[in-house]
């Protein structure tokens, strides 16, 4: 069994959706960024942190990676190129989403206040729009790698419901169908009751 520290609301809900979406079974421990729990595992005090195999692994996509190699879902084989191509995905959404996100969470209530810039919060916005219309293009039909739900599915919803929780707009069609879809699924509402 696997050990997740973190809590719901928090990138932890990746890793607890794939677990679900893998069928394999856990132990919650909720404990916030920074507390002591936490940086008994995760020097940095992030969560989530993920214990196996008497190991402490941090970093959402790395325990993503992490759990989908081992359990052989969720992902393309290693070295192939529908790897690469998956692999290139989750770092334009790491790079060009999250980042933006997280540089906007940072500035509204993560820094000391006298480290905040709340203005450039326009400009993120603005950057986040822009990348999500470039992603819209390289969207698959159903999804984001084509036929295969992935764990960059994973992380692309995890995204779109924090833009939408930081009052990002999402204004694709596309986009906003394929996150409907998504939430639908039933490994996502286990765990979206979990959040509550």
């Amino acid at each position: 069994m696997y050990t997740v520290t973190g809590i719901p609301l928090t990138r932890t809900f990746r890793v607890l959706w794939a677990l679900e979406e893998l069928g394999q079974p856990y132990e919650l421990k909720q404990h916030g960024p920074r507390s002591p729990e936490v940086q008994a595992l995760n020097v940095s005090g992030k969560v989530p942190v993920l214990q196996a195999e008497g190991e402490a692994i941090s970093d959402s996509t790395a325990i993503l990676t992490y759990l989908a190699d081992k359990h052989s879902s969720l992902t393309a084989p290693a070295g192939t190129i529908a790897r690469a191509k998956q692999d290139a995905m989750t770092h334009l959404l790491l790079d060009e989403v999250d980042a933006v996100l997280w540089a906007a969470a940072r500035h509204s209530f993560i820094l000391p206040e006298e480290q905040r810039v709340p203005e450039v919060k326009g400009s993120l916005k603005w950057e986040f729009s822009h990348n999500l219309a470039r992603l819209e293009g390289k969207m698959g039909a159903e999804f984001l790698m084509g036929k295969e739900f992935t764990i960059a599915d994973i992380i692309c919803t995890h995204c779109l419901n924090w833009a939408h929780s930081a009052k990002f707009p999402i204004e694709g069609e596309k986009l906003l169908d394929y996150g409907k879809r998504m939430r639908k699924r039933d490994a996502y509402q286990r765990v979206a009751a979990l959040a509550k």
